[in-house]
Order: C-alpha cells, then sequence, then structure tokens
C-alpha cells in the first residue's frame, strides 16, 4: 500500500478475513502521509470514511474514489523540512463493514430473581443470540471506536451482551406471570424485547438486526422441584405407586443376594405386613359420595374435606351420635334401638333433672347414682 512513501500514491482497499472486524484502519499503525490522487476502493459490504487533519469527511460507499489531501509527492516532503520530514497533513482511512454479524451470544451470568404466581419467588437464567450490522459509520468510529486501528465483534460483545440482560430483567419483572408459560411467548417476548433495545444500539451507530431467545430456566434444584410435581400429578394412586415400588425393591435385592440384599429384603418384609394392613384398613372405611361436589369422602365425614359443604344427616343414634342410615332399627356401635330414646336422670338430692348420661348433678353438683 505504501502510505509513508514519498514518491508513489497510494492504492487503499481492505479484506477481512476473520469475519469478526467491524472496522479497520489504514494505516494500521497510526496516521499517514495519504497523497492527493490516492485510489480508495470500496466493496458493496463496506464504507470508507476518509480522516483529514483529524476530521472525519464524508463516508465513501462501493466503488473506486480519488482522494484529494494536501500532500504532493516529494514536494510535501521537502516542505516538511521543519517538522522532521513528516508532513503535518496526517490523514487515515476507516473501512467500516457493513454486512450483518450473527450468532453473537447473550446471557445471564448469575440467577435472577422473579415473581412467580405459581411457584413464589424463582431464580431465572436466559441465554439466547443476536445480530447486529453498523448503519452509521461516523458515528460508530466516533463513539466506540475511536483511534484504535480495529475493532471487532469480540470487543463489542460482552457490553450488548449486558444491555440486552438489563433490559430482558425488567421486562420479566413487569411481565412474568409464570414460567411454566414462558416457551410459548419466547417470540413475542423476542420481538418487544427488541423494541426496548432500540435506542441502546442506535446511539452507536448499530442495528440490533434480530434476537433470539433460546431458553428461560431456573436452577437446578427448582427445575428437580418441578420435575417431583409433574410426577405427583401423573400418579393417580399413591398407596398403589409405594406398594409397586417396594416390590421392585424387594426384587432388586433378590437378584442382588449377598449379606446387603438379604437385610434389604428382611426389612422390606417386615414393613410389607404393616403396609398391607394400612391398606386393607383404608379399604375398610366406608365411603360415600359429597352431595354437592360428588368427590368421594369417608362415611363418618361431617363436612366434606373438597368443598366445605356439610353433609346432610337423615338420622343419629340418640346414645352415642352415630349417623345412621334411614332404614336402621339399631345402632352398629352401641347396639341400641333406634327408637329407644334416652332417659333423663333426676338427681335424687336436689329432684333437677339432668341430660342422659351425666355422671354428676348440674343442680348440687352431687355424683349421681
Amino acid at each position: 500500500m505504501g502510505t509513508d512513501n514519498s514518491i508513489f500514491l497510494e492504492v487503499l482497499e481492505w479484506f477481512d478475513e476473520t469475519g469478526q472486524e467491524l472496522l479497520h484502519r489504514l494505516p494500521e499503525r497510526g496516521s499517514g502521509e495519504i497523497k492527493f490522487g490516492a485510489q480508495l476502493t470500496v466493496r458493496e459490504s463496506q464504507a470508507a470514511v476518509l480522516y483529514y487533519k483529524g476530521r472525519a469527511g464524508d463516508a465513501f460507499g462501493p466503488g473506486l474514489h480519488t482522494l484529494r489531501t494536501g500532500n504532493i509527492p516529494i514536494i510535501t516532503k521537502l516542505l516538511s523540512t521543519p517538522w522532521g520530514m513528516t508532513s503535518p497533513l496526517r490523514a487515515e482511512v476507516y473501512f467500516v463493514s457493513l454486512k450483518v454479524f450473527p450468532d453473537l451470544k447473550w446471557g445471564t451470568r448469575d440467577p435472577v430473581a422473579f415473581r412467580d404466581s405459581e411457584l413464589g419467588f424463582v431464580r431465572l437464567r436466559a441465554h439466547g443470540v443476536f445480530n447486529i450490522r453498523v448503519i452509521q459509520p461516523v458515528l460508530f468510529i466516533n463513539t466506540l471506536a475511536g483511534t484504535m486501528g480495529k475493532y471487532t465483534t469480540e470487543q463489542i460483545e460482552e457490553y450488548l451482551c449486558r444491555v440486552i440482560v438489563s433490559r430482558l430483567n425488567d421486562y420479566l419483572g413487569e411481565t412474568l406471570d409464570t414460567l411454566f408459560n414462558l416457551p410459548a411467548q419466547f417470540d413475542e417476548m423476542a420481538e418487544e424485547l427488541k423494541k426496548k433495545l432500540v435506542k441502546d444500539f442506535i446511539r452507536f451507530g448499530l442495528a440490533l438486526d434480530e434476537l433470539y431467545i433460546s431458553s428461560i430456566t431456573p436452577p437446578e434444584e427448582v427445575q428437580a422441584a418441578i420435575d417431583d410435581r409433574s410426577r405427583l400429578g401423573v400418579i393417580k394412586d399413591m398407596d398403589k405407586f409405594v406398594r409397586m415400588k417396594a416390590g421392585m425393591a424387594m426384587e432388586k435385592a433378590a437378584q442382588a443376594g449377598g449379606e446387603a440384599g438379604a437385610g434389604l429384603g428382611m426389612a422390606m418384609g417386615l414393613m410389607m405386613p404393616a403396609m398391607f394392613a394400612s391398606n386393607q384398613q383404608q379399604a375398610a372405611v366406608a365411603k360415600v359420595q359429597c352431595s354437592a361436589c360428588g368427590n368421594t369422602i369417608p362415611a363418618e365425614a361431617r363436612f366434606c374435606p373438597f368443598c366445605g359443604r356439610q353433609q346432610i344427616i337423615l338420622m343419629q343414634c340418640a346414645h352415642c351420635g352415630k349417623n345412621l342410615t334411614p332404614e336402621a332399627k339399631f345402632c352398629s356401635r352401641c347396639g341400641q334401638s333406634s327408637d329407644k330414646k334416652p332417659v333423663a336422670v333426676i338427681c335424687t338430692a336436689c329432684n333437677q333433672e339432668n341430660l342422659p348420661g351425666a355422671k354428676f348433678c348440674g343442680g348440687c353438683g352431687l355424683k349421681l347414682v
């Protein structure tokens, strides 16, 4: 290229072999003595900005351009003698890539706490990718690159990642209902998040071309709790499930053999009678249906444990208070006739009439005979 030669004119062009450079300066070290008549070639995916005497000129679009500076071959060198043969008319060309830079990563460093309508407070992590491109080359150079020789996506990716996460936290804090509904809303969330980020990118001369949310997940311990909750929802009969697990454990113990297997088998053998006895007792308890919600409840229940509705009592034993069926002639608990009414107890000392079954007189306090 020869940006520091005294005789020949410069031919300026740039190719990005890495695919990650947003900006590249010529000359690469400091400024140069770019001469009048230098040729600048700009590709379709590029823009170029000439800085002359420390100030930016217009951006050059695709094509071949002739640069006009005050540096004349040989003559300028002679006139620069007072400055040590270095021309004070410094110039440099900044090439800016206008292509889309895809697959930049963003994500939360630490879980962020949010209020969930079903799980209470949950800590969430979020990850995704985004694409950027330069839309205002001069603004991009003046606000971000400055006098750097080159500027890559690696240098700005971390900062933009923090900006995206900050806006996402604000958005989720305003709109999050429950994380169970999030997967179906990723596209809508990404669009709303892009709108919030427009000003953050445009002030650097950048555009957020696309943004994608890959995942929003809670920490591992919360995921384990959600998995347990899902399993409980699948298991409809916990008693049968426990018996099945116990049987599988006994089978594995028998296959394992040895003292450990024998010990486990003995322990399970001692537990099994109690488990089956408990199941038999539960099965022996009479069940009825709640007249309000239709759920199966114990026949002895005064109120439905599901809806709280008081159960209608058609008839009770006058002696022990047990609920009786409409056609019952004798109480199944105390054996007394359902027609026989308890007799009031008369105190022999004060002739006070007391309730049936009373042991002490309500009038004088003496023990009833």
